[in-house]
């Protein structure tokens, strides 16, 4: 469902990014459909369209995770490298991330703990039923990396407080289950034989997040891989929510005013060129010196006024970002006069 609660139809979309953060592949989908397969689908195109016979190495968030995506990418001759909740792991496996046994603490310039990291190597099975109901079985060897996040625990502290006091609130004033939202996971409103009670606070529920709050599992199939270049490798994911971002805030992807598929994805397609340019600019050319935003700021602001039939003032501030982009494309956007054949020359160029 949309995040702002609207009802009106919802476009989805997988964005392919390689190892420089470089869109490398799009595929558009219906909003009701699951997001799992995509990845599949998106990666399987993009080999087959360009003839790539490499291995990829998958790194996405939990809500990619599932079994058949895994055992694709191993019977592909691939990898992965996914999160996982802490939240639904068998208990054995739980009592493992929370013992302090064997992490390794990370720290800042400053001297300030980060976050700390353990990891462990072990067989794990995984199974999924197939299109004709086959359950298909693989025991894979992988590596499972466990990180507990300072300033990440105190956050989902003060988060999981927040949600107690408004569930407490709740039951104050007598509201109905559906008005609790996301806080009813702390509430209790049945017994344990299925029947309705007076609701009331799930202490073990808040007990088990209160308890898991800052730790994340990563798990991957690149076992020779160092934990820390996998927690930062994980972590660099945030350069694909930042091109959704992009597309979304920058250059108005949503809402698409359109119903044919063909001119949906035209949108998308030229929104995603785009992106695309804008990030060969912003890491091949100024060398990830400058922030996507600091970029289209410029795009934005870039105006000039002609003031006769050759000459034009340039109204653009000049800052550090300029002079450098000037230097760069060999453009004289730091002049403050323009002619109409610098004008013409930054069109062509």
């Amino acid at each position: 469902p949309s995040k702002e609660n609207r009802r009106d139809p919802i476009v989805g979309m997988g964005l392919l990014l390689d190892a420089q953060m470089l869109p490398v592949g799009m595929k558009i989908f219906p909003g009701n459909e699951s997001e799992k397969p995509v990845m599949r689908d998106l990666i399987h195109d993009l080999k087959s369209r360009n003839n790539i016979k490499g291995r990829t190495i998958q790194i996405a968030d939990k809500g990619l995770n599932c079994a058949k995506n895994i055992i694709e990418a191993i019977d592909n001759g691939d990898g992965y490298l996914f999160s996982k909740s802490v939240k639904t792991l068998p208990e054995k496996e739980r009592q493992w991330v929370l013992l302090d046994d064997g992490f390794e603490t990370v720290f800042d310039q400053n001297g300030e703990p980060v976050y700390k990291i353990k990891e462990c190597i072990d067989t794990f099975t995984y199974s999924y039923k197939d299109d004709y109901g086959n359950v298909i079985t693989r025991n894979i060897k992988e590596k499972r990396t466990v990180t507990y996040n300072f300033s990440l625990a105190k956050k989902k502290l003060m988060e999981i407080n927040r949600m107690i006091e408004k569930a407490k609130a709740h039951r104050a004033c007598q509201a109905k289950k559906e008005e609790y939202g996301e806080s009813s996971k702390y509430m209790q409103f049945l017994d344990d034989q299925g029947k309705s009670i007076k609701p009331q606070l799930n202490q073990k529920a808040i007990d088990k997040d209160k308890e898991l709050a800052g730790y994340n599992m990563l798990v991957t199939s690149e076992i020779n891989m160092s934990s820390k270049d996998i927690y930062n490798a994980y972590h660099q994911l945030w350069q694909i929510e930042e091109s959704f971002r992009i597309m979304k805030s920058e250059l108005d992807t949503r809402p698409v005013y359109l119903q044919k598929e063909n001119r949906i994805k035209g949108h998308f397609f030229i929104c995603y060129t785009a992106v695309l340019l804008s990030r060969i600019l912003q890491f091949k050319i100024l060398e990830n010196k400058y922030s996507a935003s600091t970029i289209y700021d410029f795009m934005r602001k870039f105006r000039v006024v002609r003031i006769n039939s050759t000459r034009f003032i340039n109204l653009l501030t000049s800052k550090e970002f300029v002079t450098d982009l000037s230097k760069k494309l060999n453009q004289p956007i730091t002049n403050y006069y323009l002619t109409d054949k610098q004008i013409k020359m930054m069109h062509t160029r």
